[in-house]
């Protein structure tokens, strides 16, 4: 393996399916095992109407594009170009786009073998309490 790699994040196919937003993990073609730099677009007004966690991963998200918030637990908080926000493995989180749409680069650490991603149903399916 090389010492270095170079992959165009928009050149990686879109793993999101279905779903709204566009999703692009660039860990495998880095051939990183402790780094990972993904993409994630959110159109519009998009609300993620669940959240994820880690078990052991650390994660960053910097914002490249667009507004919104991030649900961290059961805070929220606003969301501006070029924000950088540090997420604790075991901290729920989830996005959602201001009138702009929210564009964001996510930073992983170590994963392990067969990922760590825990999915949280219906993060966002209320408001937190103030």
């Amino acid at each position: 393996m090389s010492d270095y790699a170079v992959k165009n994040l928009m050149e990686i196919d879109d793993s999101a399916g279905d779903r709204p937003q566009e999703a692009r993990f660039s860990r495998k073609y880095l051939g990183s095992e402790t780094l990972g730099i993904s993409h994630f677009r959110y159109p519009p007004g998009f609300r993620a109407s669940d959240g994820h966690h880690h078990e052991v991963q650390e994660e960053a998200y910097v914002v490249i594009s667009g507004g919104g918030r991030i649900r961290l637990d059961d805070e929220v908080v606003d969301l501006h170009l070029w924000d950088v926000v540090r997420v604790a493995p075991a901290v729920v989180r989830g996005f959602e786009a201001d009138d702009e749409g929210l564009e964001i680069i996510a930073v992983g650490g170590p994963k392990p073998e067969g990922g760590d991603g825990v999915l949280d149903a219906a993060r966002w399916a209320e408001e937190p309490e103030s």
